[in-house]
């Protein structure tokens, strides 16, 4: 690796680290002609596939997007920087298990809608509403009916409705 202060093609590694999650290494080097230090971040660069918008058009993935995504839906939600790190991880984990070549935005944003779902409902139905294009109230309630139902009993998270119970309602 090049120096960046002096351009020598010549640097040494003087120590490397994992990082928690396994997937970067951090390397902190030193050229060995002027002497400065520097760190470098090792990342496995794997190809996923490209994203099939609505319209057509195809676009590399970017996972910039995908936590801009999660950002939205979670915002001033009860839920830590390393959950949304780990459903994001989840969702970039299913779209390099598919072996396409390609794949819908809207089967990303069902990977997506399925860890919002685990993290935070509130979150989730933000995301459904956009993501299914809700009409109306009808739309919102027939969501959160489901939601409701498929739930399993004494599920933790808080009421979905201001001035619901706060075990959430079977029928």
């Amino acid at each position: 690796m090049h120096c960046p202060f002096c351009q020598h093609v010549d640097t040494r590694v003087i120590d490397s680290r994992v990082s928690e999650d396994g997937a970067t290494i951090r390397r902190r080097r030193e050229c060995e002609a002027c002497g400065e230090r520097f760190s470098t971040l090792e990342t496995i660069e794997l190809k996923l596939p490209l994203i099939i918008k609505g319209d057509g058009r195809r676009e590399a993935f970017d996972a910039r997007k995908l936590r801009q995504g999660f950002d939205r839906a979670l915002q001033k939600r009860p839920v830590s920087e390393e959950q949304i790190e780990a459903s994001v991880r989840a969702v970039v984990h299913q779209l390099r298990m598919t072996t396409e070549r390609e794949i819908a935005s809207r089967r990303v944003g069902e990977f997506v809608m399925a860890e919002l779902r685990k993290l935070d409902h509130v979150a989730y139905v933000r995301f459904a509403s956009v993501y299914r294009s809700f009409e109306d109230v009808a739309d919102f309630r027939e969501e959160l009916d489901r939601l409701e139902r498929d739930l399993p009993a004494g599920e933790g998270q808080l009421p979905l409705l201001e001035g619901e119970p706060e075990k959430v309602r079977r029928r």
